[in-house]
């Protein structure tokens, strides 16, 4: 029988952590499935999915773990679906892009809509850059996101935008 392992990566930045994670997944007998990894001010961050038996687990833990005399921080948690606790009768899924001036609290406060609406993050990506034209700095964020059943996209992006007056959002069916 087939488990998964969801493991988390953190480490400073430099060629050769995806190697060397993927080589251990690879010696213990795992099958490295999807990944999420960057780059976030000179550290190397990542989340990825493997599937391994269930009796190979506690091998493949144990040889990431060695990893830190390298300076790659793994840690994992058992999972046993690769399938989300979303049902077929949940609403429709949505990529959200959202783009205003940058100030401290604007994930917070996005992030609370979404919850409040009982809506599901399934992905998200932000970064700030500078505007154009302007000494202002923009921030950037997008999104893949579960509705519920019973909240509709209009909705949802009124909800967003009153965050905001200069805030921008775009909501499109994937």
């Amino acid at each position: 029988m087939k488990h998964y392992l969801a493991l988390t990566v953190i480490a400073d930045d430099r060629p050769g952590i995806v190697e060397r994670i993927a080589d251990v997944v690879t010696r213990a007998g795992g099958n490295w499935l999807e990944s999420s990894m960057s780059r976030l001010a000179g550290k190397f961050a990542g989340i990825l999915l493997v599937d391994i038996a269930e009796d190979r687990q506690t091998t493949l833990l144990t040889a990431l773990e060695q990893l830190q005399h390298q300076g790659i921080r793994v840690t994992g948690e058992a999972c046993s679906s690769l399938h989300s606790s979303l049902h077929p009768a949940d609403g429709e899924r949505v990529t959200l892009t959202v783009v205003g001036n940058d100030r401290a609290g604007i994930v917070g406060e996005i992030s609370g809509i979404l919850a409040k609406l009982q809506v599901n993050v399934e992905e998200l990506c932000t970064h700030c850059e500078d505007a154009p034209m302007s000494s202002e700095i923009l921030f950037r964020a997008s999104a893949t996101l579960q509705l519920p059943q019973d909240l509709d996209r209009g909705r949802l992006q009124q909800a967003l935008e009153s965050v905001s007056d200069d805030l921008m959002v775009e909501l499109e069916q994937t």
